[in-house]
């Protein structure tokens, strides 16, 4: 036994100095330290003169750098350059263009959780929370989602005329161009508060305010074009869209087939160099009424005369709706959610090289300026929106669930219910956070392509589902469209979210990982261009200094994964209270995990990784978790460690660790190499899986926080509109919860009179009267039951309708089966 004493000791204090992350000269001083220690104990001296042989050997090379550099770092430089993946245009624009925030560290496998928690709490000024109470309020109350939806297919003239005048579509443009030159918390909040009531009308506030002109131009605009487009902008003058999109170029924009040859042509009178346009786009939102089109089309320069570049790549620039050749087309109908979208097409649209977005110095850049807006809008609009449906729809339901009753109880109480309201709960607490953490990055000047993908994956599929168990609560309620239901538009628009900006599975399975993996790793980005530096002797130098961080890092990594899977993340330093501090703990274990996986499979697969979509989409996932549980813990202790959201938190973090070991145990299963995959399941699992669901104990606590009146109700609600209004069916029923809850006990006691007091009247209002006489309620405590029974039937009734008022406008229906037998 002796003999295994020595290299014990030297693989225990690699193990130290790996989980530390300590220097090699440093674990060169332990384990020597180690071996003379086991010397003087009486250890195997063969055996300690043995494994100092084997340590001097590993450090003596590897700690000279000209022999280092010689016999390992330019063979690997010239391996690598050899097997780095090439890079798609789209690839490499969409990674020189993003920037890494927090989600830089969870690529470490040691997060600094610090750096999180101290960064400042996301608050309104005074200003932007004055616009929220007054006119966001306001226009919440004018807007009538039946109205919108069913009969105008549009919003109304007086709620146009009022986004105008109150410039909801200069919420981004700054100050000093007329604009709002709000936050993007700001903005986010906006979103979500009308999203709650119409989602027409938050896309048509959010849309201006995202991907378009009015972003374009503040960040690359002219300042001849700021001065004028901005403005106008601001104020409603110009409504604006922008045309991305085309029948044969979707989610792979970069292949755009709509051109513009370089040439001259006439414009106000003068002729003048410009660009002759072609072009086919369609779901375009608010091209049936935008005044301002900006346009995305690959430019090319065939006579020479801006240069010697023929094909000058991806260009936008701003058309006015009046420019001959432009064609607005008739409007698409999307899953009657009627926003105004529509096709745009042109045929030898002249326009000059001055309504080129940041003029002809711009041409060619289109991309890179479309990646960093993109980013942004996939941070606010998509996330905002899922968040006021996701919160709007907790707490309805929650209140629906507690005055709706079957068999004399509250349907709420049934578990089965009891299980869809705690994943509704879970849910938006998840995306309400994940929501608002993304705001916050753009406020801190990030532009976080990897978050707002994450952000618009997991916000909108979390929305969906939401909604999906929204419906199955309240059941005939939900399926029977009409001014009353609150929630069938909101089921039907659910997909719409999915689909836009990237559509979903594309985004889960290309974008999280894929740019993640290279983007927020802190070592492969630094390899990839030292590789690529034409200086030889200083992008070896560069890669020396990578390759060798990269390595420490990996087996930093790997033990890190086998130490916390051993103890179940229970050991060690961690921030947060006496209950996040559990929480921390784990997420450490997970980022360890993610940054092993990520290593492992971009060594062994290289370029063939991003083909490995399954793979990809799983250990997206897995970044996807941490980063919402970070921005779950963030919140939790921004707004000062509320005991009373703790069963939300817990829920929503058990469901992520949950999803986390699901797919990191999918992804090992059908690793493409199978015995290393078997090998990193010992190291991430060695005890197995073992992160569990919420339990029904915790499902309960949740359904309970829904179903009642409490402060971690009021947080959850905050920033949705539930002003009980006519037009806002779901306001109201949020209203009744209250009033339902301090009626039960005389509910109850009536009930129980009905079935042993012989109480012999048939209809309600009679037995009231008996009960009353009998002295077996008060007349205090009729009337409550009066308005419980009014409050309940309006939070239970549906509408109906004759058969001319379902019809289509226009539509003249012929004799009774003339259709079918004019098929036959």
């Amino acid at each position: 036994m002796s003999i295994l004493v020595p290299f014990l000791a030297v693989l225990l204090a690699g193990g130290l100095a790996a989980y530390h992350r300590m220097r090699l000269a440093t674990w060169a001083a332990i384990s020597a330290c180690a071996l003379v220690a086991c010397w003087l104990l009486g250890a195997n001296a063969a055996a300690c003169i043995v494994a100092a042989v084997i340590v001097a050997a590993i450090t003596v090379p590897l700690l000279l750098p000209p022999v280092r550099k010689a016999l390992v770092t330019a063979p690997m430089l010239k391996f690598f350059r050899r097997v780095l993946p090439p890079l798609s245009q789209t690839e490499r624009i969409a990674l020189e263009t993003g920037s890494v925030g927090f989600e830089g560290e969870l690529f470490t496998g040691d997060p600094d959780w610090r750096k999180l928690l101290d960064y400042p709490k996301p608050q309104l000024t005074a200003e932007e929370q004055a616009f929220l109470d007054g006119p966001v309020e306001e226009l919440c109350r004018m807007i009538d989602d039946w109205d919108i939806t069913h009969v105008r297919a549009d919003l109304p003239p007086e709620v146009w005329d009022f986004v105008r005048q109150h410039r909801f579509f200069g919420m981004i443009i700054p100050k000093e161009f007329s604009g709002l030159g709000f936050s993007a918390l700001m903005h986010h909040k906006v979103i979500q508060k009308i999203s709650s009531i119409s989602s027409v009308a938050s896309s048509t506030v959010g849309v201006p305010n995202s991907l378009g002109p009015g972003e374009l131009l503040v960040h690359y605009g002219t300042q001849e074009q700021k001065d004028y487009y901005l403005p106008r902008l601001a104020s409603g003058l110009e409504v604006p869209c922008f045309g991305l999109t085309g029948p044969f170029a979707g989610s792979d924009a970069t292949s755009i087939p709509d051109y513009g040859i370089v040439c001259k042509g006439q414009w106000n009178g003068a002729n003048v160099l410009g660009v002759r346009l072609t072009f086919d786009k369609r779901y375009i939102t608010l091209a049936p009424v935008a005044t301002l089109i900006g346009l995305a089309f690959r430019m090319y320069d065939p006579d020479g005369l801006l240069g010697d570049t023929r094909d000058i790549g991806i260009t936008l620039a701003l058309l006015p709706r009046d420019t001959p050749g432009v064609d607005i087309g008739r409007r698409h109908f999307p899953l009657n959610s009627p926003f105004q979208n529509g096709p745009i097409h042109g045929k030898d649209v002249f326009i000059p090289l001055s309504q080129l977005i940041g003029g002809a110095d711009m041409a060619g850049k289109g991309w890179n300026m479309l990646n960093e807006c993109l980013a942004v809008g996939r941070s606010i609009t998509l996330p905002s929106t899922a968040s006021g449906g996701a919160k709007f729809g907790a707490v309805v339901t929650g209140s629906y669930a507690r005055i709706r009753k079957q068999f004399g109880l509250s349907i709420g109480r049934f578990e089965g219910v009891e299980e869809a309201l705690a994943r509704i709960g879970g849910k938006a607490y998840a995306i309400s956070a994940l929501a608002q953490a993304t705001a916050a990055a753009v406020d801190r000047g990030d532009v976080p392509s990897v978050p707002s993908a994450i952000a618009k994956y997991h916000c909108t599929t979390m929305g969906r589902e939401v909604v999906s168990d929204v419906m199955d609560v309240v059941g005939g309620k939900g399926i029977i469209l009409g001014p009353k239901n609150f929630a069938g538009r909101s089921w039907q628009a659910a997909p719409i979210g999915i689909t836009v900006e990237g559509a979903n599975i594309m985004t889960r399975s290309l974008l999280i990982f894929g740019q993640g993996a290279i983007l927020c790793h802190p070592w492969v980005m630094k390899e990839m261009k030292a590789a690529q530096d034409p200086d030889h002797g200083a992008g070896l130098e560069a890669f020396d200094r990578s390759l060798f961080g990269h390595i420490g890092f990996g087996i930093s990594n790997a033990v890190r994964s086998f130490w916390f899977g051993l103890t179940a993340a229970r050991i060690g330093a961690a921030p947060g209270d006496a209950y996040t501090r559990r929480f921390f703990r784990k997420l450490d274990r997970y980022s360890a995990n993610l940054a092993l996986m990520a290593d492992v499979s971009m060594l062994l697969l290289g370029g063939k990784l991003k083909f490995k979509e399954s793979l990809s989409g799983r250990l997206g996932d897995v970044l996807s978790h941490i980063y919402m549980t970070s921005a779950m813990l963030k919140r939790y202790h921004d707004d000062g460690a509320p005991q009373a959201e703790q069963p939300l938190l817990a829920w929503a973090f058990h469901h992520s660790v949950h999803e986390i070991e699901l797919a990191l145990s999918a992804a090992l299963r059908n690793f493409p190499v199978r015995p290393v995959g078997w090998l990193l399941w010992a190291l991430i699992f060695p005890w197995g899986r073992r992160a569990e669901a919420p339990g029904d104990r915790l499902g309960h606590r949740v359904a309970a926080l829904l179903m009642a009146p409490n402060a971690a109700r009021d947080q959850l609600a905050d920033g949705v509109f539930l002003t009980p209004c006519e037009n806002n069916p779901g306001g109201r029923i949020a209203s009744y919860l209250a009033k339902a809850v301090a009626a039960e006990p005389v509910e109850r006691k009536f009930i129980k009179a009905l079935k042993t007091r012989g109480i012999q009247a048939l209809d309600f209002p009679s037995q009231l009267d008996e009960a009353v006489r009998e002295g077996l309620i008060t007349a205090e405590e009729r009337l409550q039951l009066e308005e419980l029974r009014t409050l309940t039937m309006d939070a239970i009734s549906v509408d109906d309708f004759d058969t001319e008022e379902l019809r289509s406008a226009g539509y003249r229906p012929g004799p009774i089966g003339a259709a079918s037998r004019e098929a036959a």
